[in-house]
């Protein structure tokens, strides 16, 4: 057993535990079988991110589903709500598909939230600084998150690594150019979509460089079926795609919107879709693009290279955004680099400048013909060698093969200490197909 088993239980970080403690401040991990405890938690958590009231069903629902977490609050006991804390932060280990299949277990983090009563005090900078130091003293090399605000995390050394796209397609300019699937598109109940998603998902992650493993309670959740008072979860509609052989391969869930004034000029929202196969993509996407009374098709967290693009027969027809989307934080440089695999052989200097002190030092990343890659850190880089300097975060950003180190280098965040570095990092480190933005967490 590995200190990261029983990570729920790991010590509160002592280094931030004194700092907030000079300023009046308490902060602890909680017992998520305390239900009480567990609900002011959450409630001030989904004050941060500006949500309504919950009500006790959907506490009850949340802590079913995140209550494996290592769940993190900051209170202050002279608050008039003294039982909820002023911050939050929950975190848990979790597989990231690295380049070449690779699997590499990362600290994720979640619910970051400060009251807005109680910026400007350093809270957030203890919280995050103490999960670092936390997912080091587990022995985990890398944390991860997704960001609500893109601000915030650089301070920390955190690197945006995979992009998500927008789109936003008119159906009536769509002449659909992808190929016909010989399988078959079907409604299935919201249940039973939950119940089979999480295998095809897996099936999916494993594959697909960028995605972040999920969790058994993120299912039913996302399809709506326990705990929605609301009635959100009755707007959502499921589809499943099997193959010609009877394999199911690909599964979606949308729903549908507007039409008010006009019937036929519905806008269809695709929220969640998983395929893994080339035929189970484009029959999920060719039945939203020929949905009748659809006139738009939305969907959101894509990957910047999404293959729809190139069905629609009409480019022009998607309107495409692009944001930042996962971010990584790298705490041990030689694991993370030895555990991915690369595009091209090489051998390539790193000097990584990290303020907090996890990752940085010199290291020469020596990449065979097969693909596997050795780092070893070393006192000076050798003269003449082709080799980059480079912050932690510009580094977290080069992992998954995303970013291109020609652009960070134009952009004044690597610095070539060799002639032809960047074009030789580039070679060994850039994939295709870009990483999946993967699951919001």
């Amino acid at each position: 057993m590995t200190a990261a088993d029983d990570f729920a239980r790991h010590p509160i970080d002592p280094t931030s535990a004194a700092k907030l403690a000079e300023s009046g401040l308490r902060y602890e991990t909680l017992d998520t079988d305390d239900a009480a405890t567990f609900n002011a938690w959450a409630r001030a958590d989904l004050r941060g991110f500006l949500a309504a009231e919950p009500s006790e069903k959907q506490l009850e629902g949340m802590r079913a589903s995140l209550g494996y977490r290592r769940t993190t609050g900051v209170w202050d006991d002279s608050a008039p709500l003294v039982e909820e804390p002023i911050a939050t932060v929950s975190s848990w280990p979790a597989d990231l598909t690295l380049p070449g299949g690779s699997q590499l277990t990362s600290w994720a983090i979640s619910s970051v939230t400060v009251s807005q009563a109680r910026r400007r005090r350093g809270i957030a900078r203890n919280l995050l600084e103490g999960e670092l130091r936390t997912a080091a003293a587990l022995g985990l090399p890398l944390a991860a998150l997704t960001v609500s605000e893109s601000t915030i995390y650089g301070r920390f050394g955190f690197g945006p690594a995979t992009f998500a796209a927008s789109f936003s397609i008119d159906t009536r300019r769509v002449r659909w150019a992808g190929p016909t699937p010989g399988g078959r598109v079907d409604y299935v109940g919201r249940e039973q979509w939950a119940e089979q998603i999480g295998g095809l998902f897996d099936r999916v992650r494993v594959a697909r460089v960028g995605e972040i493993e999920g969790w058994d309670g993120m299912w039913p959740r996302l399809a709506g079926t326990v705990h929605d008072e609301d009635g959100d979860g009755k707007k959502l509609r499921a589809i499943t795609y099997t193959s010609e052989a009877g394999d199911l391969e690909g599964a979606a869930l949308f729903k549908l919107e507007g039409g008010d004034h006009d019937y036929a000029s519905h806008t269809l929202n695709v929220e969640f879709l998983r395929a893994v196969s080339d035929d189970a993509y484009a029959a999920l996407w060719r039945f939203f693009l020929e949905a009748d009374l659809v006139a738009t098709v939305k969907a959101e967290q894509l990957a910047i290279d999404e293959p729809i693009r190139w069905m629609l027969g009409d480019q022009r027809a998607a309107t495409v955004t692009t944001s930042d989307h996962q971010w990584l934080r790298i705490l041990d440089t030689k694991a993370v680099l030895d555990a991915r695999r690369y595009s091209s052989p090489g051998v390539l200097g790193l000097e990584i400048e990290d303020a907090l002190g996890f990752a940085g030092g010199s290291f020469v990343l020596t990449v065979g013909a097969d693909g596997v890659g050795t780092a070893e850190p070393v006192d000076a880089l050798p003269e003449g060698s082709a080799a980059v300097r480079l912050g932690v975060d510009a580094l977290g950003s080069l992992l998954l093969g995303g970013v291109s180190p020609a652009a960070l280098r134009a952009a004044g965040s690597l610095h070539e200490l060799g002639d032809g570095a960047a074009e030789l990092a580039g070679r060994v480190l850039r994939v295709s197909p870009e990483p999946s933005p993967g699951i919001w967490y």
